[in-house]
């Protein structure tokens, strides 16, 4: 498509497509296009270069990124920008996605049940709309969410109405312009995300629906709405997390204009943590993120309103949730910042929790020890598995060996980490926390806030903070730190490129600090399956791992590092000062 001339079966496409498209405004979008293109484009462009034939080439050029090739199954299912055309998010993909999707559930059962949530996203509750009502007509029974609300909240739906699957339209953190489609499966996957075999079996019948036209799909308009008690369980289910003691804190609040507040609040106050200060500009649902460019608490800038509001109303904490409140953002005072606020890393949190759900968990132990009187003297060993992604802080090993717990590390996603056997706790770096596998399979926002809440509270009654608490950590099972970079491409093929130049040329120190071994997941690293990631590790407890964002066009670098010399705080220290000459190291290696 260099030439800008678009050939007739990308033409042909697009009319078709244009054909059985059921929205004006995509379906308006896509014939401009076509008309722009024009089936002589090719002597439009030669004829005048810079006059009508640069539109038409323009026109064709944007006709092929839509219709070379279509969005397919990945880390979240769909995910993609919005527009016409099989590579973006619209009703005529949703449509086949839908359909597809239903097909795969009626080969696996006879009479499958499916509920369906939505956000606040542009074409979020539409596209609930448009499944429930494709769903129904196929013979599968459709439930709908009663109104737009937090991923947790489908998700712990689809395990309260022991659904054989639930979709959930939503595209996280991403920019204003994406939406997407994230599928969960019910049965002898628990209410988990999709992952292979089941990922590619739906691809193959959303292709095989794509083959003709989404106008002759029937529809049903005899689908139901959630109850609203389901909300209500969940909101008990979640404010259960706390402790019996639970008492209110002073924090700071914000949604970043997503859908969690409502449901957040009503979560903080039946676990008795009061009524947080809101960050007013971010409470409410807006699609279009207005204070935020990247409604991400990861990205720069996305919580200062945070920080300044918590510097103005004397709080002692902050908790943000991304717009679908699957993620949590936690900030603490710190004095040596501008803005006298700092986020905590992915990472510290989950150390937070992942060493509050051990101590529950050998507790518990403890307990029902102490409850038989006719039990051996020596409290059993505790039951239950600690998990995070490969690319989380390793330093939550160190806490499941502490406390006598098993640990796993997964491929990225809690598609992954929400499968480890007997799971207490899991989580990942990007903000993503599972504090109560019993009830959902998936990270929540909210149930985390609740955990990290609870911890905060309980420390501040001691006269003690989170620092306090990073501090002490460290000095039980070691300092653990971490980094990342993140390098958002323009093209997606700068990312194999950037990795291919690594491979070509491994590094042998980075940063100064020799490489003891590398590691190249596409060539089989374990029991993992083959992937695109690439991992060294250092001496000194270094290590550095090299893989493509799942949802963004992205490629990460991940660093960690660890020192168990001297007390808690120069451990920490020391771990932070190896992670920026690793980082450093990285930066030159791959600029």
């Amino acid at each position: 498509m260099s030439d800008g001339v678009a050939p007739h079966s990308t033409l042909a496409a697009a009319r078709a497509w244009i054909a059985q498209d059921p929205d004006e405004t995509t379906r308006a979008e896509l014939q401009k296009l076509v008309d722009a293109a024009g089936d002589d484009v090719a002597t439009v462009a030669a004829d005048d270069a810079g006059g009508a034939g640069e539109h038409a080439a323009h026109a064709a050029r944007e006709l092929a990124a839509r219709f070379d090739g279509r969005l397919e199954f990945g880390t979240a299912g769909l995910r993609g920008e919005l527009g016409a055309g099989p590579q973006r998010m619209n009703r005529v993909l949703v449509a086949q996605a839908a359909a597809g999707l239903a097909s795969f559930l009626l080969a696996r059962e006879s009479h499958p049940t499916i509920v369906v949530g939505f956000d606040g996203r542009h074409n979020s509750e539409v596209f609930a709309r448009d499944t429930v009502e494709l769903m129904q007509g196929a013979g599968v029974d459709a439930r709908l969410m009663p109104r737009r609300l937090p991923t947790p909240v489908l998700a712990f739906a689809v395990r309260r109405l022991d659904a054989s699957a639930g979709v959930m339209v939503t595209a996280s953190h991403n920019p204003a312009r994406d939406n997407g489609y994230k599928v969960y499966l019910g049965g002898a996957d628990a209410g988990s995300q999709i992952v292979s075999p089941s990922d590619g079996e739906i691809q193959a019948e959303i292709l095989r629906v794509a083959a003709g036209s989404i106008a002759d799909l029937p529809r049903s308009d005899a689908w139901q709405l959630v109850d609203e008690s389901v909300v209500d369980e969940y909101v008990s289910t979640t404010a259960a997390v706390a402790s019996d003691a639970a008492r209110p804190i002073p924090f700071v609040y914000t949604a970043m204009h997503g859908v969690g507040y409502e449901t957040a609040a009503r979560v903080f106050a039946a676990a008795g943590f009061g009524e947080p200060v809101v960050v007013a500009e971010q409470r409410d649902p807006d699609p279009d993120f207005p204070t935020v460019p990247f409604p991400n608490p990861e990205e720069e800038g996305a919580m200062d309103l945070s920080f300044a509001l918590a510097a103005r109303s004397g709080v002692k904490l902050i908790i943000a949730n991304d717009p679908d409140a699957d993620r949590l953002a936690v900030g603490i005072p710190d004095a040596s910042t501008t803005e006298g606020w700092r986020r905590l890393t992915g990472n510290e949190v989950g150390l937070l929790l992942g060493d509050r759900a051990a101590r529950l968990a050998v507790a518990a132990v403890a307990d029902a020890a102490d409850a038989d009187a006719s039990g051996p003297d020596a409290t059993p060993r505790p039951i239950g598995t600690l998990a995070c992604s490969l690319v989380s802080s390793p330093g939550l090993g160190a806490i499941a060996r502490a406390a006598g717990l098993d640990h796993a590390e997964t491929l990225t996603g809690f598609k992954w980490i929400s499968r480890a056997p007997e799971l207490a706790f899991g989580f990942e770096e990007a903000l993503g926390y599972l504090v109560n596998p019993g009830s959902i399979r998936d990270k929540d926002g909210i149930s985390a806030a609740v955990a990290l809440l609870d911890l905060a509270a309980g420390l501040d009654a001691e006269g003690r903070t989170i620092a306090d608490a990073l501090d002490d950590l460290a000095e039980r099972v070691g300092g653990y730190a971490s980094g990342q970079i993140s390098i958002r491409v323009a093209e997606l093929a700068d990312i194999p490129r950037m990795a291919g130049a690594l491979r070509a040329a491994p590094p042998t120190s980075i940063g100064g600090v020799a490489v003891v071994s590398a590691e190249d997941f596409l060539e089989g690293v374990g029991d993992y399956p083959k992937g695109d990631i690439l991992r060294y590790r250092l001496e000194g407890d270094g290590r550095v791992i090299v893989r493509p964002s799942g949802t963004e066009p992205k490629l990460k670098v991940y660093i960690d590092a660890a020192s168990t010399t001297g007390p808690g705080a120069e451990r920490l220290a020391a771990a932070r000062e190896l992670v920026a000459r690793l980082d450093t190291g990285m930066r030159e290696l791959l600029s």
